[in-house]
C-alpha cells in the first residue's frame, strides 16, 4: 500500500502539540488572529446568503395580493426554479473554487445573488419571477461547498467544528431577522424595493471581500509566523494542482450516500419554514403580516440556537470522543427524534405561539446535527472537497424541492376541495414527522469512509 501524501487515514483529533505552540511563541510571538477575520467574512456571506433566500417567504403574500393571477402552486413552481437552479450548478461551482481558488468564486457568488435579488422587485407574472429566481439559485451555487474549501484551508481541525457551527449559525440568523425585516420593509417601501434593498447588501460584502481575502494564508500580510505554523501544523497538505475525481470510488463511497440522503431529509424539512411557514401562519393561524414575521423569526431562531450549539458539540466530539463516528451516531440520531417528536405535540397546539415554540424546538434539534454533519461531508472528501462537498450539498436539493412541490400541491387541492385553514394545512405536517424520524435511522446506520482511503488501499 502506498502511503498517501495528501491525507491523514483518520481526522486529526487533538489540539495542536503544547510544546510546539510554546516554542513559536518565544520564536515568533503570538500568533496573529487573521484567520478569525476570515471566518467573520464567511459569516457575514452566510448571514446575507440566507437573508437574501429566505426575504421571497415574506413576500408571497404580497406579491399574490398584488400579481392576481399566481396561485399557490405557481409560487411553488418560482420557489423550486431557486432549488433546481441551486442543485444543477452546486458541484460545478465548488469544483470551480477547487481549480481557481474561493476568492474569485466567492466575490462572483455574492454579485450575482445580489443582482437577481434586486431583480425579483422587478418582476410582474409568472414567467418573470421564474427566470429570475432561476438565475439567482444559479447565482448562488456554490457558496458552501467554497466556503468550506476556506474553512479547510485557514482554521485548524481543532477549531472548525466551532468555526462551522458559528458562520452556519451566521447564516441561520439571516434567516431569523430575514421575515421581520422583511415585514416592515414591506410596510414602508412595498415588496418590490424591500428586494432592491436586499440585494446591495451583497454588493457591499463581494467589494470588501475581494480586496482583503487571499486563498492561501501565506499570502495574506497581515498572518504572522506563528498563526501559519498553526495553521499548517493542524490542517491536512494541499495539493499543488488538482487530480481528477475517483468517481468510480465516489459512487460505491457509502459515507457519501449516507450523508446525501440524511441531508435530502434535513432540507426537506428546512424548506418547509424557509418557504412556507409565513404564509401558514396568515393564512391557517389567523396571523398578520409583522405577527407572523416575529413567530417566523422565533422558528427559525431555534435553528440559528441549534446549529451554534452543534458547532461545540461537533468539536468536543473530535477532542474527547474514544469514538467520534459512534457518538456522532447516537446524538445526531437522538436530536432528530426529538425534532420529530416536537413537531407532532406542536401542530396539535391551538394557539400559534405554542406551535411556534415547539417548532423552534424542533428546528433546534435538527440543526444542532449539522456542523457533524460538515465535519463528516469534510472528511469523506479528502482533497476533493470543493466538488465532493458540492455533490453531498446538492443531494439536499431533491428534498428541498420535493417539500416546496408537496406543500404548494397539498393546499392548492385541499383548497379546491373546499377546506379551509386549519384543515387545509395541518395534515401535510404528518409527513415532516415522518421524515425526520427517517433522518433518526440514517445516522443510526452512518460510518466514515474517506474516498482517499480507497484509492491508496488500490
Amino acid at each position: 500500500m502506498k502511503p498517501n501524501p495528501y491525507e491523514s487515514p483518520r481526522p486529526i483529533q487533538s489540539p495542536p502539540d503544547e510544546a510546539a505552540v510554546q516554542a513559536d511563541l518565544v520564536t515568533t510571538g503570538p500568533p496573529s488572529q487573521t484567520r478569525f477575520v476570515v471566518l467573520l467574512f464567511l459569516s457575514l456571506l452566510a448571514g446575507i446568503l440566507y437573508l437574501d433566500r429566505i426575504c421571497i417567504s415574506k413576500a408571497i403574500p404580497e406579491m399574490q395580493k398584488e400579481i392576481k393571477t399566481l396561485s399557490d402552486l405557481q409560487v411553488t413552481f418560482v420557489a423550486m426554479a431557486f432549488t433546481l437552479a441551486y442543485g444543477i450548478f452546486e458541484i460545478p461551482t465548488g469544483r470551480w473554487g477547487d481549480t481557481i481558488g474561493a476568492r474569485r468564486i466567492l466575490t462572483r457568488i455574492s454579485l450575482c445573488w445580489s443582482l437577481f435579488t434586486a431583480l425579483t422587485g422587478a418582476c410582474t407574472g409568472l414567467w418573470s419571477l421564474l427566470v429570475v429566481r432561476f438565475l439567482f439559485g444559479a447565482g448562488e451555487a456554490g457558496g458552501y461547498p467554497n466556503s468550506a474549501r476556506v474553512l479547510s484551508r485557514w482554521i485548524p481541525d481543532h477549531e472548525r467544528g466551532r468555526a462551522q457551527g458559528i458562520m452556519l449559525t451566521a447564516g441561520q440568523m439571516g434567516g431569523v431577522i430575514a421575515p421581520t425585516i422583511a415585514a416592515y420593509l414591506i410596510e414602508f417601501v412595498g415588496w418590490r424595493w424591500t428586494f432592491v434593498v436586499f440585494g446591495l447588501v451583497g454588493v457591499v460584502w463581494a467589494g470588501a471581500f475581494w480586496l482583503w481575502f487571499r486563498d492561501d494564508p501565506a499570502e495574506h500580510p497581515a498572518v504572522n509566523a506563528a498563526e501559519l505554523n498553526l495553521i499548517r501544523r493542524s490542517t491536512r497538505p494541499k495539493p499543488a494542482h488538482h487530480e481528477p475525481i475517483p468517481w468510480s470510488l465516489v459512487v460505491v463511497n457509502p459515507s457519501i450516500w449516507l450523508l446525501g440522503g440524511i441531508i435530502t431529509l434535513s432540507a426537506f424539512n428546512s424548506y418547509f419554514y424557509f418557504t412556507w411557514y409565513p404564509k401558514y401562519l396568515q393564512e391557517a393561524r389567523g396571523m398578520q403580516n409583522v405577527g407572523a414575521g416575529w413567530l417566523t423569526s422565533l422558528v427559525l431562531g431555534g435553528s440559528a440556537i441549534g446549529t451554534l450549539g452543534g458547532g461545540w458539540v461537533a468539536d468536543w466530539i473530535v477532542k474527547y470522543s474514544r469514538d467520534p463516528d459512534h457518538t456522532r451516531r447516537w446524538f445526531c440520531s437522538a436530536c432528530f427524534a426529538i425534532a420529530a417528536i416536537a413537531l407532532w405535540i406542536g401542530v396539535r397546539q391551538e394557539s400559534p405561539w405554542a406551535l411556534s415554540i415547539l417548532a423552534a424546538i424542533s428546528c433546534l434539534a435538527a440543526f444542532i446535527t449539522i456542523p457533524a454533519w460538515w465535519s463528516c461531508a469534510i472528511h469523506v472528501s479528502g482533497k476533493h472537497v470543493g466538488a465532493l462537498f458540492g455533490l453531498m450539498n446538492m443531494m439536499g436539493v431533491p428534498g428541498a424541492l420535493a417539500s416546496q412541490f408537496l406543500v404548494g400541491a397539498f393546499i392548492q387541492y385541499r383548497g379546491d376541495a373546499g377546506y379551509a385553514g386549519r384543515e387545509k394545512w395541518d395534515p401535510v405536517f404528518a409527513v415532516y414527522v415522518i421524515v425526520l424520524g427517517m433522518a433518526a435511522l440514517g445516522w443510526l446506520v452512518y460510518w466514515s469512509r474517506v474516498v482517499e482511503e480507497e484509492s491508496s488501499s488500490k
